[in-house]
């Protein structure tokens, strides 16, 4: 008796020189499935030896694979399922992803770069969570990515994956710098290692560095919407409204359902003036928290005093544990400095994750004269607007 007929891939490789579009060199591969890790292999040999360099040194290049060490397809494509879902930017996305990462570790225990990337995801839905359940996933983010160390060290992954928990979990600044910078030292060339690093950056209050990166990483992968909106984030806070719209934008094309689009829009509006641009695109924003609240902002610049002050004791009654960052701008809108920095405040006591966009956000900037501006940003372990830091 027969058993089932084997699944075949075809690859059509091509090796073309960008300055005129010539093809040097083209091969067709035709493999079951299950070889498809050694059908990788092949066209990297393939491609390096027509190039005539090394690529990657053997051992750097193993450290750095994607695949997990068991060989296991299974494990893979559950990864890259949730690679798929991570790329939505939606909480139910980020779930999805979650789910997928669990299942690539639990086919492959010891698959270091689906570890990374539960760590990275769980990070994320961090930030739609609060209290007790925000602080759940930053354990598991970091059971994780302890995890991913400990199973390979120079694994440039677990290394962002230890950055974006530093940042957002613990706020240590110096120490996702420090990671961040491993992460590049380790994959000079990887997309999500510049990224990283940019985010960490802009932290600091370095924009203009943080562009760049991600301008490098997006010139070989134009297609990251996750990029784009850190793009979006550092050109906004650079005034450079235009160029933050255009990312925006990009991000709502590649992924229309995703949450927080129109809220970056809605604050490019306001940053212009628009009140009426500004409340359309708030209005946009799927239904929630960040709707509301981007509705409310939106509504302060606007000629109805009574709308706006309703939305903000709406906001501030509804969300005042879970998004005191958010409300601390609301106020900075109404020109109320200590109402600002009261929100500030409890926005530290909480732990709120937007406090990385301190130094990048034009709504806290607003009051960067005022001295209680820079001993808030000392107690928050960040250098104030113009001090000079000390780069780890």
């Amino acid at each position: 008796m027969c058993g089932a007929p084997a699944t075949w891939v075809r690859v059509s490789a091509e090796l073309i020189d960008t300055s005129d579009g010539s093809t040097q060199w083209s091969e067709r591969y035709d493999r079951p499935y299950k070889d498809l890790f050694a059908l990788q292999d092949q066209i990297t040999q393939a491609v390096a030896g027509e190039l005539k360099v090394k690529l990657l040194a053997g051992e750097q290049a193993d450290a750095q694979s994607d695949r997990p060490p068991s060989g296991s397809l299974e494990a893979y494509n559950a990864w890259q399922q949730g690679n798929f879902y991570h790329l939505r930017l939606s909480e139910a996305g980020f779930r999805k992803a979650i789910a997928y990462y669990i299942q690539a570790t639990q086919i492959d225990p010891g698959y270091a770069g689906a570890w990374s990337s539960l760590s990275i995801e769980w990070v994320n839905l961090s930030n739609y969570l609060s209290g007790a359940a925000a602080q759940d996933a930053y354990a598991k983010a970091r059971a994780a990515a302890d995890r991913a160390l400990a199973l390979a060290p120079n694994l440039a992954q677990a290394h962002r994956a230890r950055a974006a928990l530093l940042l957002n979990g613990d706020f240590d600044w110096r120490g996702a710098e420090s990671e961040a910078r491993r992460s590049l030292e380790l994959a000079p060339n990887d997309g999500s290692a510049k990224v990283q690093l940019g985010v960490v950056l802009a932290t600091f209050g370095e924009n203009g560095r943080c562009v760049e990166l991600i301008q490098q990483a997006i010139a070989n992968d134009p297609l990251r919407a996750d990029w784009y909106r850190a793009l979006a984030d550092a050109f906004y806070a650079l005034d450079r409204l235009d160029e933050a719209e255009r990312a925006i934008r990009r991000v709502i094309e590649l992924q229309p359902a995703g949450q927080t689009n129109y809220q970056m829009l809605t604050a490019i509006e306001i940053e212009r003036g628009d009140a009426d641009a500004a409340l359309t695109a708030a209005q946009h924003e799927p239904p929630g928290p960040l709707h509301d609240l981007a509705v409310a902002a939106a509504l302060q610049i606007g000629k109805d005093q009574r709308a706006a002050d309703a939305a903000v004791k709406a906001v501030v009654g509804k969300y005042a544990d879970d998004y005191p960052y958010s409300i601390a701008g609301i106020f900075s809108l109404r020109n109320d400095a200590n109402a600002t920095f009261e929100w500030l405040e409890r926005a530290w006591t909480n732990r709120d994750t937007e406090i990385t966009y301190l130094l990048s956000d034009p709504l806290t900037l607003k009051f960067k004269d005022d001295p209680r501006f820079a001993a808030f940003c000392h107690k928050v372990g960040l250098p104030a607007p113009g001090e000079l830091r000390q780069q780890t």
